[in-house]
């Protein structure tokens, strides 16, 4: 497949495809859609970054277009992803304006979630906790559900969502169509897959694990104590939004404090923040109204915005896999990134996890010196 014209697709659909400047299908799309389109379940699994939303939502819209009685559902991990691919839908549904599509995600009030319910919907993007709140109350039932898809299944099982998913596999109906996409195949996701697949046709995109060619990546070995002067360094030697990953709430909240007393507009996510704080945060860091957005691991899924020039990891995943994730925010739609990782001694065990998923030769990621950190800014007063 190489272009979206070759589909054949309801004319709002194809519509919505031009006025969103698709043209050339990502590998991901080119592979997944066709099949999806036929009926058939997939197991996909390519890199963060690669197109997967389009690759569900447009076979689904298609379907729904031919057959309006039909439900379908997307899971997801993280609240923010949910929002991501919400807007993906909605965009792709401009000339289908009796399509409804809706967001279910926990940390909000449930009334605005249950009066969209009320009006009809055909997709539902859900998280799989606030998911089950409704499947609890009957505000939703899931008997006309046509396709099932899990968005970053592996990461929904590293957040522990296992119990939950396991409460809406039984509301499940027997015959439907399931897309499982993922950024990682471990072993607990082919379980999964076994589980609730029927002959998928298996798609893979690049190696597994591996990172966007396009995304230049170096790490700088400094002491745990210099991380803060590091990153300012960083800050000002570069141009460009930059998203820094912390390794908990407190410590993403000390950064975000450090670097405002040094007149650097930072915004702030992690799961203690409500969701309100969460979205403006994002939408600043989206509008450019803040340059610099320091977050823990629930970012490294669901934010996609183009402009993220550069993704500094001020601490070290605890998981490899998650290595991917965070880098994967940069080097969007085809653009180039850079990605650096600041390593502490305490921190080299883990960056051999690391390297040894990648796979990398010695020296790759090249190693970056680690040089004096001074602020070249004073504090604001």
């Amino acid at each position: 497949m190489n272009s979206f014209q070759e589909l054949n697709l309801p004319k709002p659909l194809s519509r919505a495809i031009e006025g969103m400047s698709f043209t050339t299908p990502t590998p991901i799309q080119a592979q997944s859609i066709p099949v999806a389109l036929s009926g058939r379940d997939i197991l996909a699994c390519a890199q963060t970054g690669s197109g997967k939303t389009a690759a569900f939502a447009i076979p689904i819209l298609s379907k729904l277009l031919e057959k309006p009685d039909q439900m379908m559902l997307i899971l997801v991990p993280t609240r923010e992803l949910s929002t991501q691919v919400t807007d993906v839908f909605r965009q792709l549904c401009f000339h289908s304006p009796s399509i409804r599509v809706v967001s279910l995600i926990g940390g909000v009030s449930m009334q605005p979630q249950l009066r969209a319910l009320s009006k009809g919907h055909h997709v539902i993007v859900a998280t799989p906790g606030r998911l089950v709140d409704h499947l609890e109350r009957k505000s939703i039932t899931l008997q006309k559900l046509s396709m099932l898809v899990l968005d970053e299944a592996d990461r929904m099982l590293d957040m522990g969502f296992a119990p939950q998913l396991k409460q809406i596999f039984k509301y499940l109906p027997k015959e439907r169509q399931t897309l499982l996409f993922s950024a990682t195949l471990p072993a607990h996701i082919q379980e999964l897959a076994n589980s609730l697949l029927k002959s998928p046709a298996q798609i893979r995109i690049g190696a597994v694990s591996s990172a966007v060619p396009t995304i230049q990546q170096s790490t700088k070995h400094v002491i745990q104590t210099e991380k803060n002067n590091a990153i300012l360094d960083e800050i000002n030697a570069r141009q460009g939004s930059i998203l820094i990953f912390g390794r908990t709430q407190r410590r993403v909240d000390r950064l975000a404090k450090y670097l405002a007393s040094y007149g650097v507009e930072t915004g702030r996510i992690h799961g203690g923040r409500t969701q309100g704080q969460r979205n403006r945060a994002l939408d600043d860091f989206r509008s450019e109204k803040t340059r610099v957005l320091v977050a823990t691991d629930i970012a490294a899924r669901g934010i996609d915005i183009d402009h993220v020039a550069h993704v500094i990891n001020y601490d070290l995943p605890q998981v490899a896999e998650d290595y991917v994730h965070r880098i994967g925010r940069t080097a969007r739609a085809g653009r180039k990134g850079e990605a650096l990782s600041l390593i502490s001694a305490e921190e080299k065990p883990l960056w051999k996890e690391i390297e040894k998923l990648l796979k990398s030769k010695p020296g790759n990621p090249s190693q970056a010196k680690a040089a004096p950190a001074r602020p070249l800014i004073q504090p604001a007063q």
